[in-house]
Parts: structure tokens; C-alpha cells; sequence
């Protein structure tokens, strides 16, 4: 492997969402020469990637996988390419396919495969020892029925090559689930994927590994859990990545499950994000991405740990090994504030008090001015306003997300 200044990288779409080009600042500040391929023209990337990168090449989408293939091979005649890397869901199966094309190191197809497709994923887990739920994907109603006949009610369905829970539906029994499945596409081609619905406490395991070992690790808990929180709009939901994960004894059993998948998918060099739960089943791996987490999760691990995060994985890609440690000094985490209703945003009450309690610990806030149209409770944990925060008391941190999520009202019209 090359390192420093001769490791040219090429990175897959550097300007959506907001912080892919922190990825790429990430590899220029540890030596690496960079390039890119973006959906976007080269005058949309701004002065901070036009001053990072050495080559780019616009495709019309960057999961087209001959399109992007020879983009990288545009690049590679003015510049030899040595790596290339996504950070996106939707985009590591693609570029694993022509990263093995090429002859290119990093992520495997066969990884990449087994991360994006949830049912195979699960069955290799399984094989492998891994306690997750009970799962199947397929395009049969009837099969899927017998599944639900089996297992018993109730049900997660999704897409089968979902990201977190967009499009997830939970099933009470069989007639919701005969009815859901025709508007999902079954019986016309679309597979999906249906598993045992795991009761418990949710939470997320991110690493980044370098050749399988895990370097850099981080905990993160939801409240509530995922599902509630997006379909809930009485709710202002937060997650918070703790300070205890090296003290707090439970989270060994956590960092042993999270080694055997890295193991079984025989992830490299990467990022990875693990979703698991744990209740009356005990502990349940739940699904795997070789990628960062979605939301700006990294954004809170730098401010916990007083690193940039983004730079530490550049170093593993680029150097093979970690360039600093984390501190643990801090619990950071982020609550969201949705809308009263759907409309317009009219105003916000409540700031007044958080700032006077809390201004001391606020990383930063994202307020839409009034006129800004809301956005449904679905879109997730940034659709609307969101506050984050950090302390080194992991308690009292989530003491203070709560009162903000009870003290501010967004005002819609």
C-alpha cells in the first residue's frame, strides 16, 4: 500500500449530503492526493473542494455502475488511482462492484452484498453464531405469510436494501400484513424484507476498523426507539453517544458482538455502523452498514472526544492506522424539535430559557427562519430544528435534552 503524498484516492460524490466534504478534507489534511466523482457540475463544489481536489468527473448518477467506472478510469490516465471509497448506503454496492473491476483495494463485493442485503446479511450472522432476530426477504406473499404464520405477530417490514427507518412498517397480524404487501410491490417484482420484531432498548455500535481490528469505537443510545420516534410527533426524540463505553461493564458484551460481525462480513478497512437491542431476548444484533452513520452522528463523536473523526478515518484509509485517541471527556447528543403541525414555521418559544440554563454546553442549533415549510415527522432527526449538546455527565446530558425537548415549542401555521 502507498501512503502519505503518493496515495491518490478518488471519493465518490463529495457534496451531498453537507458533510461528504469533510470526508474529503479529511483525506487532503493526512497527505493523500485527492479526486472525485459527483452527480454535480464542477462549478456547484465550492472553493474548499476545488482547493482539495485534483481531478473530478460529473456522472448523471453515481450509482450508475458504468458510468462511474469510467469516470475512475478518466481520472486514473491523469493521476494512477490507488483507492476508492464511499461513504453513502445507497453507494457502497456500487462502487465495491467497480473497485473490483479495477483491481482497486478497499470493501469487498461479497461484504458490500452482505451489509446492503438485511436477509442475507442476517442468515450469514447467524451461520456464524451472531444472535439477531428471525428474518427472510422475498418477493412471494404467500411465503412471507407462512413466515409470519411461524414467527408470530408482531412484524418489521422493509426494503430490503434499507437504510435505517425509511419505509419500515411494524405488522400486529396477518391481515395488516397481507394488506401491506401488495403497496409495497410484492407480487410485481418487489422483494422486501420481514423479520421478528425485538422488543428492547435501542442503540447503535460505530467503528472504524483498520484490516478488521476495530481502532476507533463509539456507543450511542436512541430514546425513544427508532420506530417511535418517527411516527411520533408528541415526541422529541434525541440520541446520545455516551462517555462509559471503556468503564461501563455491559458494553463489553456489546464490543464482543459487534468483533464476531466484523469478523463473519470480513470488513477491512472502514467505518461501520451496527444497530442492536437488548431486552427480554437478551442482546440482538439488529443490521450493519460497512459506512458511517446517517444524521451527523461523527458530528457529536468530535465534540465528545475532542478529535476529528473525520480525519481519523482518512488516516486508516490512508495511513493504516489511527492518528490520535479518543478522550472520552464528554456525552454529546442531539434532541429533536418538531413542528406543533404541518405548514409554515411561524416562531419559536422557549430558547430564551435554554440558552440562560444550558449555553455553556450547546455544540450548535439549527432553527428554520419562519416561512420555512415544515417537514414530516418521517424525515427524520434534521428535517426540522434540532439542538445539540454535550457534557461530561452522560445522566445529565440526557436530564438537559429532555427539558429542552419539553422547554421549546416550534410554532407552525
Amino acid at each position: 500500500m502507498k501512503v502519505g503524498p503518493l496515495m491518490h484516492v478518488v471519493f465518490v460524490e463529495p457534496r451531498f449530503p453537507g458533510n461528504q466534504k469533510d470526508f474529503v478534507r479529511g483525506l487532503h489534511e493526512v497527505g493523500a492526493e485527492v479526486s472525485a466523482v459527483g452527480e454535480a457540475p464542477l462549478d456547484a463544489l465550492g472553493s474548499d473542494l476545488h482547493a482539495w481536489l485534483t481531478c473530478y468527473e460529473q456522472v448523471g448518477s453515481v450509482c450508475d455502475e458504468p458510468a462511474l467506472a469510467r469516470a475512475v478510469q478518466a481520472i486514473h490516465r491523469q493521476r494512477p488511482v490507488d483507492r476508492l471509497e464511499a461513504t453513502v448506503e445507497a453507494h457502497i454496492l456500487p462502487v465495491a462492484r467497480v473497485r473490483a473491476a479495477a483491481g482497486l483495494a478497499g470493501t469487498s463485493v461479497r461484504t458490500a452484498h452482505l451489509c446492503r442485503d438485511k436477509p442475507v446479511m442476517k442468515d450469514a450472522l447467524r451461520e456464524a453464531g451472531v444472535a439477531t432476530a428471525q428474518s427472510m426477504g422475498g418477493g412471494d406473499a404467500s411465503e412471507i405469510l407462512k413466515f409470519g404464520r411461524r414467527v408470530g405477530y408482531p412484524l418489521i417490514v422493509k426494503p430490503r436494501a434499507g437504510a435505517g427507518a425509511s419505509g419500515t412498517y411494524r405488522v400486529e397480524d396477518e391481515s395488516q400484513l397481507a394488506e401491506l404487501l401488495p403497496t409495497l410491490g410484492v407480487g410485481v417484482g418487489a422483494e422486501v424484507a420481514v423479520e421478528e420484531f425485538v422488543d428492547g432498548h435501542e442503540a447503535f455500535y460505530d467503528t472504524l476498523t483498520v484490516g478488521g481490528v476495530v481502532v476507533h469505537d463509539f456507543m450511542t443510545h436512541y430514546y425513544p426507539n427508532v420506530l417511535e420516534a418517527m411516527r411520533t410527533r408528541e415526541v422529541s426524540p434525541q440520541f446520545i453517544t455516551t462517555n462509559r463505553i471503556d468503564t461501563a461493564a455491559p458494553y463489553a458484551e456489546v464490543r464482543d458482538l459487534g468483533k464476531r460481525v466484523i469478523d463473519a462480513l470480513e470488513i477491512g478497512t472502514s467505518a461501520t455502523h451496527m444497530e442492536w437491542f437488548f431486552g427480554d431476548k437478551g442482546l440482538k444484533f439488529s443490521e450493519i452498514g460497512c459506512r458511517p452513520p446517517g444524521v451527523r452522528a461523527w458530528d457529536l463523536y468530535c465534540a465528545a472526544n475532542e478529535m476529528d473523526v473525520y480525519r481519523e478515518w482518512a488516516a486508516c484509509i490512508v495511513h493504516g492506522r489511527k492518528a490520535q485517541e479518543a478522550s472520552r471527556r464528554y456525552s454529546a447528543g442531539i434532541v429533536t424539535l418538531r413542528p406543533e403541525s404541518d405548514g409554515r414555521i411561524a416562531g419559536y418559544d422557549g430558547l430564551d430559557r435554554v440558552e440562560a440554563r444550558f449555553g455553556e454546553s450547546v455544540i450548535d442549533v439549527h432553527l428554520p427562519p419562519p416561512g420555512t415549510p415544515t417537514q414530516p415527522v418521517e424525515a427524520g432527526y434534521m428535517a426540522n430544528a434540532w439542538v445539540r449538546m454535550r457534557h461530561p455527565d452522560y445522566d445529565e446530558l440526557r436530564n438537559m435534552l429532555d427539558a429542552v425537548g419539553r422547554w421549546v415549542r416550534v410554532r407552525a401555521t
